[in-house]
């Protein structure tokens, strides 16, 4: 149901965050700077007019993302902090302090899932629009990472076990008898996998890979065979049947029961040799803005090209002149209006400056790589636990959101410095004043 509206000209007979907080703390600052409306506006007709109970104020929930993001917290400590923290309940709209949570951690996924990859966009837009001019800029520099899935590192018998697990769970579920458990010769199964790199053992704990790989197939076979017809475990059961027939060869390979779409991506890390998840492509301007953030699966990068900076059209209402990319975007001139330079060995007719100005833009596009770092550390891309694609491209541009927002937060935290300095001073001369 639409949720409801606070009246705002209501008098409070308590202190009102107006009074009690700080008004030159970052928080407050951005609180004042973000148009809530918008959300508002664009997020007010997902709800139902006349059905169910009232939902929570949208301010709420997307304050909620922003600072989940911005601190690098999970949905519970979001929650959980909320109800301590006097300025982010400010940020979300209360006007005096509320001693208890605001939601169910829950709301926030079911909130993610109402407005969709439109809506996050829309956060993000919101955060271009706070960094003001530094987001007006004609040249950005665009790069390609990778977000991993929470997924452990895969491995077949890590698989296979897995599909004899939920096997039986289904088959206890729909009460359904197989011919064996096969719960003793499990056991002496898991052993023998065990310490497979000792010389001795390797043998025993490929023979135990084969028999457990030939133990799921069995049960796998016995479901479909004794589930009806229209029964909706028949789709979990081809993707298992899938599992079990692919070879270390295969193509589109699956490396996760619950996250099927997981990619294996190998971008040439010395410590990290395959990375599992997805392709995030980032574009920044000179100034260090993040103007564009988009999920892929596993593409060649100059693919990507065409719909990020689609994207950033649509969000900064103006097409880059030129942007700065690395080598792995080779086969790319010009894409859209935008020029794509990369680098590569300067030409005999080529000027001493013309060389100079394009080392400077190659140099200057290398300062993408240390925020994507920040992106992943700061802001949660480094590991993303929203599930399927969708999850992928909403935790993308909420990182990118976050990242924006604490650009600004950092200006602001520097004048509050000076600011705390300043009063410090003036307090101290005045004291020694009173003193003397």
């Amino acid at each position: 149901m639409v949720p409801k509206q606070k009246n705002r000209a209501q008098v409070n007979l308590f202190s009102s965050f107006e009074d009690m907080l700080n008004q030159k703390h970052p928080l407050f600052i951005l609180a004042n700077k973000v148009r809530w409306e918008v959300f508002e506006e664009a997020f007010l007709p997902l709800y139902s007019a006349d059905n169910g109970r009232p939902a929570k104020p949208i301010r709420l929930m997307v304050g909620l993302l922003i600072l989940k993001h911005l601190r690098n917290i999970s949905d519970e400590s979001v929650v959980e902090q909320w109800s301590e923290n006097a300025y982010y309940q400010y940020f979300c709209g209360e006007e005096s302090f509320v001693p208890k949570q605001p939601c169910n951690a829950s709301e926030l996924v079911h909130f993610r899932h109402r407005i969709g990859q439109q809506g996050v966009e829309l956060i993000l837009k919101e955060s271009i629009r706070i960094n003001g001019e530094d987001s007006d800029d004609d040249d950005v520099n665009i790069d390609t990472t990778v977000q991993e899935k929470n997924i452990t590192f895969p491995t077949d018998g890590k698989l296979h076990r897995k599909i004899i697990d939920k096997c039986k769970q289904i088959a206890k579920e729909q009460a359904i008898v197989v011919r064996q458990t096969y719960t003793k010769t499990l056991k002496k199964l898991f052993v023998d996998q065990r310490f497979r790199n000792h010389p001795r053992n390797k043998a025993k704990a490929r023979k135990a890979d084969r028999k457990l790989k030939t133990i799921a197939g069995r049960l796998v076979r016995e479901l479909q065979r004794k589930l009806p017809v229209d029964s909706a475990y028949l789709t979990t059961l081809s993707l298992y049947e899938r599992v079990l027939s692919q070879s270390r060869a295969s193509k589109d390979k699956i490396y996760s029961l619950h996250e099927p779409e997981v990619c294996c991506i190998s971008k040439g890390k010395e410590h990290k040799k395959y990375e599992f998840g997805n392709k995030a492509s980032f574009v920044k301007t000179d100034t260090g803005v993040i103007v564009g953030a988009m999920g892929f699966r596993n593409q060649y990068d100059g693919h990507t090209l065409d719909p990020v900076l689609e994207q950033v059209e649509r969000l900064t209402g103006k097409s880059p002149v030129n942007a700065k990319v690395d080598r792995g975007y080779r086969g790319k001139s010009k894409v859209r209006n935008t020029t794509i330079l990369i680098p590569s060995t300067p030409k005999k007719t080529d000027s001493y400056y013309k060389r100079k100005k394009l080392s400077n833009a190659h140099k200057k596009r290398a300062g993408i790589e240390p925020i994507i770092g920040h992106i992943k550390a700061d802001h949660r891309l480094n590991r993303n636990f929203y599930k399927g694609i969708a999850g992928d491209n909403i935790n993308i541009m909420l990182a990118a959101a976050a990242f924006n927002f604490k650009r600004m937060i950092n200006k602001w935290k520097s004048f509050f410095v000076l600011f705390l300095e300043a009063v410090f001073k003036a307090t101290y001369y005045r004291n020694i004043l009173q003193i003397r």
